[in-house]
C-alpha cells in the first residue's frame, strides 16, 4: 500500500479528512494530536500507515494520517505492543507526541491513563515494551500548530446555509465567504432562508454590473 498521499481536503468527516488526489477521494483518520494541525480545506501531503481489517466476509482498509514521518514511525511504535491496536493508538495519540515519548521514558503510568483508551493494564504494557526506545522521539519537535481562524463562529442559522449551499455544489470556502460578506452587509439578517436570499441578491446584483 502507499505510504504518503499528496491531494487536496474537500471536508473533514468525523475523525477524517477526505483528501482528493488522481481523481480518487480517500478518508484519512487523523489522530487527536494530528488533527489540529490539518487545515480543513486546501492542499495536504500526508504520511499514511494503512491498516486492512477483516469485516464480515470482505476486508477493510483504514487509513491513518501524520504530518511527518516520525509521528507515523512513533504510531507503529506503539502498535509494537501487543494490546494496542491501531484505532486504540490513534486515540490515544491525544497529547503531543514528545510528551507521551517522556511518560513512557519516565514510566509515568499516571499521565498515560489520562489518554483515551489507555487503562492501567495498558500503561504498564506500553512501558514494559517501549521504555527506553522512545529517545528519538523525545528529541524532535513537533510540527507547529495551524494558525486558527481569527473570525468569530458561525451562527447556527448560518451553519445552516451553509450546509445548503454545498449541497448547491458550491466550495466550502466559496460558501463560507459569501455567507461571511451577507452578513456583513446586512447583519440584522438572523434565519437561514433569509440570509440565502439575500447571498442571492447579492450575486444577480454582482452579476448585473459585470
Amino acid at each position: 500500500m502507499f505510504s504518503k498521499i499528496s491531494g487536496t481536503v474537500l471536508e473533514r468527516a468525523g475523525e477524517a479528512v477526505r483528501v482528493e488526489t488522481g481523481g480518487l477521494v480517500y478518508d484519512v483518520v487523523l489522530p487527536p494530536s494530528i488533527a489540529y494541525k490539518v487545515a480543513d480545506s486546501g492542499p495536504v501531503e500526508l504520511e499514511i500507515y494503512s491498516h486492512f481489517a477483516l469485516d464480515g466476509n470482505a476486508g477493510r482498509f483504514t487509513f491513518f494520517g501524520f504530518t511527518n514521518g516520525i509521528e507515523r514511525e512513533f504510531f507503529e511504535a506503539l502498535l509494537s505492543v501487543a494490546s494496542i491496536g491501531p484505532k486504540s493508538a490513534a486515540r490515544a495519540f491525544s497529547a503531543p507526541m514528545a510528551r507521551i515519548a517522556r511518560a513512557i521514558d519516565e514510566g509515568d503510568h499516571i499521565f498515560l491513563r489520562t489518554l483515551p483508551g489507555i487503562g492501567q493494564q495498558k500503561a504498564r504494557d506500553i512501558v514494559a515494551k517501549l521504555q527506553g526506545k522512545v529517545a528519538r522521539f523525545l528529541l524532535i519537535q513537533d510540527a507547529p500548530q495551524r494558525a486558527e481562524p481569527t473570525q468569530p463562529p458561525m451562527p447556527e442559522f448560518a451553519s445552516e446555509a451553509l450546509a445548503v449551499l454545498l449541497q448547491l455544489a458550491y466550495k466550502r470556502t466559496e460558501a463560507e465567504a459569501m455567507i461571511a460578506e451577507t452578513l456583513e452587509r446586512a447583519p440584522h439578517i438572523d434565519d437561514a432562508e433569509a440570509l440565502l436570499a439575500e447571498i442571492y441578491r447579492g450575486r444577480t446584483a454582482a452579476g448585473a454590473r459585470t
